[in-house]
């Protein structure tokens, strides 16, 4: 194998960059690769007016470089390393960092190879406006070019690589500067090598190469920008951390992480596991790992045991001897309360100083105490880690951190000198962050981003970094851009070369007339004369999909269901597809969607809007007047909706006798079969479930602020709409994975583990007298009909509730990845199936209709979607994006409720509005409580000390003079009792942060009627 890059210099040349290695083939054979690099003179320098290289005009790079830097004054350009971009980005990325940059091709390919994430980072550096980059492929330029040495690494051969690039920059440059007769001399500005890596600047400095590292280089700007920038400086390679820390000899407060050989050989050997680390949402100082093999999560208890995994990090565990084995706590353990006098300056004193690590240790030592009563389950401690979740992290500061909380002034915020302070995420999940800043009074009331940059095993908390300030804490556009990044959602603008991929014709593109030779009516069929149909919620732009029904002749009814044809406008390896794959999904917040598509496709060309001609990809049924399937057809189509309605409209549409129309006639139809369609899937097992569904009212279209919260009303047109496209998914499904079974994009819900129902099991026997049959999704399905309460008619949507809580997420796949007996999707009941029907805001939908395009012979597949690790890849971005999305959507709702509810409470009685809510569970010190016409969640705290706890019974006695209960005599509350809170939202003093508090009034069953 040959790999021939540029153009052929002659072989005498070309032999010395030559490079023989033997590489192992899938199949275990070995093979000789001989991989030859051919030189060039002409890769240009990118310095403007160079007079040595062609094409200099075009060139980014000033001709005199930066020559504001006082180090510097005849100018200078800066050429870092590859550890810079690894651990810098952030200061690189800062618009307040402006020196022009040579960024080598050695350092793009290593970043790369690092990492993907900060690679794709680094190309949006080079393509942004206030930035000036020039990428100099030194691999190429016949004087810069290096090969490895015998005996020498990777890491070395690239530093010299560096080293000697910048060597030539320094040599080159004298001839950019020509000597004019009669004229001073010019001033010759330094090319400079920018390093965290000691030995390297040494060697460049022995060569006679200026060479500087990071904190050198910034603590040399002005006074007011280093302030800043030297903020935003990563503390992973000790740039920010007490240089005394390292060496002070201190007690090491976390264990050691194994070495990666003994990680990798535990593993091997089932002596250790490996999973993704959930931090608990009630005890911070409690974790789980889910590992095959178990049937319950392995618990992970105490600060040591968890040992600095952060919620999200794929973690290595050692899973204790069953002896040691523990329970999950009973008792709400939250960081805010519980370190609320914890300060940075002192938080790494010794244990036998430290209240907090005293409370902490005696919360662990209530769980061990009950682990003497109650079934154990297995328990462990992470000792090691795979792979880190850190991303940034919104964060706000608390005020008494601060030696004054008064107002900022410009020269608090200005000075050089530092201040550690923590930063308090927005997420319970996170630990706090330890960062030093220059700028402590002006951040505090800010929501501020923070990256977390390393945990060592002496500090309590992880060391990071200030990014920048996102806007004042409660500000909505500090708030929605917090969520997004909170939740990892790209939001930026489309960028020129996606929107390049848009129709010349922008918003007058139109479907051409039938008979024109550019190929789109190729192969579709005209279905413009059909009564379609599309139902969306209220104000849907983004219409995915539409409907048709018409009895045949035969008797037998034909029903469609006609999907945006996306992939016509995105294709495969371009700007947009890329970008699209990276998103993974379109994120609906509740005043704002986040687009996968540009706006010009999402919510026009591809929306099947009513009365215009659109692209459509069908699938056509002929059913039975029984809903049984008689065939499926499936074909690309041009359609031209004949209305839009909402669920509400076509359900009063369907319900007037007096309409007789067309429309009203085809909805109808629809809905008959949508009905028997779902008894056959009930028949077989389908469960449904239910979720927390409200509907928030915002104020005007100008106007975000929230007015009102009310429970989504569902309607026979919701089902219909929703039965119709499940059975598109999987008639698709079948399809795609029978053309193409290895690579198939499908969607698969695995049935949960037993022991997950467990608690509510044992709820459900113990309050109701119910029984819960998990042997099979059937079984469940029928019983949890049976949990009904006639006094109470939102008991079963409370039980369904609380047993989707109990399953495992869906997840996509690629079909040749997984055992075809694991296809199958649990809460639908069916075999196989997969995304098809919403290709405008789900990538995964996008693929799934190239496949389809491809199997029924319209177009040929894309050479990626023939490969199966190609397939593999995409998908677990969409995975994580689909779940981000979803999270990030649930937490805009929670926001504009709160919202909603101060609004409200400040219009009734002293800021606090009263609602119904079920127990959902008891805890030592409070209750779990679900207000079902908010859709909110909340704890109800009690001081432990007054109560009495029955933790088998689920039951929590509370006296009554001591809360907010009416009357003086004990009150014994459980699991699914009805009670009244207030609700309010109050904001803290000192972090200026709203927080939902609730409160007991009195249960609703011991109420005087």
């Amino acid at each position: 194998m040959v790999d021939i890059t540029i153009r052929k210099r002659p072989r005498t040349e070309a032999v010395v960059t030559q490079r023989k290695f033997f590489k192992k083939t899938a199949r275990g054979k070995v093979i000789k690769v001989l991989r030859e690099r051919y030189l060039r003179d002409d890769v240009g320098c990118g310095i403007q007016n160079c007079t040595s290289c062609e094409n200099s005009t075009a060139y980014t790079l000033p001709f005199t470089g930066d020559t504001q830097h006082k180090s510097f004054p005849n100018g200078h350009f800066l050429l870092p390393d590859t550890n810079v971009f690894l651990s810098q980005m952030d200061l690189m990325e800062s618009s307040l960092f402006k020196p022009p940059i040579i960024l080598l091709q050695t350092v793009m390919e290593e970043v790369r190879h690092r990492s993907i994430p900060l690679y794709n980072r680094l190309k949006a550096l080079v393509r942004m406006d206030d930035k000036r980059v020039w990428v100099f492929y030194n691999e190429y330029r016949s004087e810069t070019a290096i090969i490895r040495e015998d005996n020498e690494s990777p890491n070395d051969r690239n530093d010299r690589g560096i080293r000697k690039a910048t060597e030539w920059y320094n040599s080159h440059i004298q001839f950019t500067r020509p000597i004019i007769r009669g004229q001073p001399k010019p001033k010759i500005p330094n090319v400079v090598l920018m390093t965290e890596d000691a030995a390297n600047r040494k060697k460049a400095e022995e060569s006679g190469i200026a060479a500087t590292s990071i904190r050198k280089y910034i603590s040399s700007l002005p006074e007011t920008v280093a302030a800043q920038l030297l903020d935003l400086l990563s503390a992973a390679d000790g740039n920010d951390i007490e240089p005394t820390r390292a060496t002070s000899g201190r007690q090491a407060m976390y264990p050691e992480y194994f070495t990666e050989s003994i990680l990798q050989a535990g593993i091997s050997a089932g002596k250790l596991h490996k999973g993704h680390f959930t931090t608990s949402t009630y005890n911070y100082l409690q974790g789980s790992v889910s590992v095959p093999g178990f049937p319950k999560p392995v618990l992970l208890i105490g600060r040591e045991h968890l040992n600095r995994a952060v919620h999200g990090d794929m973690v290595v565990i050692e899973i204790f001897d069953e002896a040691k084995w523990g329970v999950e706590g009973d008792e709400v353990v939250d960081q805010e309360a519980t370190l609320k006098n914890d300060d940075a300056a002192d938080s790494d004193e010794d244990e036998e100083n430290d209240d907090v690590l005293r409370q902490e240790a005696k919360a662990v030592r209530a769980s061990e105490a009950m682990a003497q009563q109650k079934e154990k389950q297995p328990t462990g401690r992470v000792v090691g880690i795979i792979k880190r979740n850190w991303r940034p992290v919104v964060c706000h500061i608390d005020a008494t951190a601060l030696p004054s909380s008064g107002p900022p002034t410009s020269s608090s915020a200005s000075t050089l000198s530092t201040q550690t302070l923590l930063a308090h995420p927005t997420s319970t999940l996170l630990p706090r962050i330890r960062i030093r800043t220059r700028q402590g009074p002006a951040l505090v009331n800010k929501k501020i981003l923070v990256a977390i940059d390393a945990w060592n095993s002496t500090s309590r908390y992880p060391d990071g970094h200030f990014v920048r300030v996102l806007g004042e804490v409660g500000g909505e556009d500090a708030e929605r851009e917090g969520l997004m990044l909170e939740f990892g959602i790209s939001y930026g603008a489309f960028g020129s070369a996606i929107l390049s991929c848009l129709p010349p014709e922008g918003d007058s593109w139109v479907v051409p007339p039938k008979g024109d030779d550019d190929g789109v009516w190729k192969g579709r069929e005209d279905l413009r004369d059909l009564t379609i149909c599309s139902i969306d919620p209220p104000a849907c732009q983004d219409i995915d999909d539409a409907l048709h029904a018409r009895p045949l002749p035969n008797g037998n009814i034909e029903a469609g269901v006609h999907i945006a044809d996306v992939s016509n406008f995105v294709h495969a390896d371009t700007p947009m597809d890329t970008e699209a794959a990276a998103r993974g999904t379109t994120v609906y917040l509740v005043d704002k969607r986040i687009d996968m598509l540009p706006a010009l496709l999402g919510t026009n060309l591809c929306s099947l809007r009513p009365n215009v001609e659109r692209l459509a990809f069908s699938a056509i049924w002929e059913l039975t007047s029984e809903a049984k399937i008689v065939n499926v057809r499936f074909t690309k189509s041009v359609i031209r909706s004949k209305a839009a309605f909402t669920y509400e409209e076509a359900q009063l549409r369907k319900d007037d006798p007096k309409r007789q129309d067309e429309l009203t006639i085809a909805i109808r139809l629809l809905n008959t079969l949508a009905q028997k369609l779902k008894a056959a899937r009930m028949a077989a097992g389908a469960l449904n479930l239910a979720s927390p569904e409200v509907k928030i009212h915002l104020d005007s279209a100008e106007s975000s602020d929230p007015i009102d919260v009310e429970q989504k009303e569902m309607r026979e047109t919701n089902s219909l709409v929703e039965e119709f496209m499940l059975l598109a998914n999987i008639s698709v499904a079948q399809k795609i994975w029978e053309a193409f079974p290895a690579t198939a994009v499908l969607r698969r819900h695995l049935p949960p583990p037993r022991t997950n129902f467990d608690k509510l099991k044992d709820i459900l026997n113990k309050r109701k007298g119910m029984t819960l049959d998990v042997s099979s999704s059937g079984a469940l399905a029928e019983s949890l009909d049976q949990c009904v309460d006639a006094n109470e008619p939102a008991f079963n949507t409370l039980v369904r509730i609380m047993a989707t809580r109990c399953m495992l997420s869906a997840e996509y796949f690629c079909s040749g990845s997984v055992g075809r007996d694991t296809f199958g999707h649990y809460g639908l009941a069916s075999p196989i199936y997969t995304h098809f029907t919403s290709p405008i805001r789900r990538y995964a939908d996008v693929l799934a209709h190239r496949q389809l395009a491809a199997a029924i012979g319209y177009s040929p597949l894309h050479a990626s979607l023939h490969s199966k690790p190609h397939v593999e890849r995409i998908l677990e971005v969409v995975n994580r994006r689909h779940r981000m999305a979803q999270m990030a959507g649930r937490a805009s709702v929670e926001y504009y409720v709160g919202l909603a509810l101060k609004g409200r409470g400040e219009k009734e009685r002293q800021g606090q509005v009263t609602e119904e809510a079920f127990v959902i569970r008891t805890f030592r010190n409070g209750l779990g409580v679900f207000v079902s016409k908010l859709g909110i969640e909340g704890l109800v705290m009690f001081k432990r000390d007054l109560t009495q706890f029955d933790a088998d019974n689920y039951t929590v006695t509370i006296p009554g003079s001591s809360t907010a209960v009416s009357g003086d005599d004990d009150v014994t509350i459980s699991v699914f009792d009805k009670v009244v809170v207030n609700i309010e939202v109050e904001k803290d003093k000192n972090t200026q942060k709203g927080k939902v508090k609730m409160t007991l009034v009195h249960p609703i069953d011991s109420r005087a009627l």
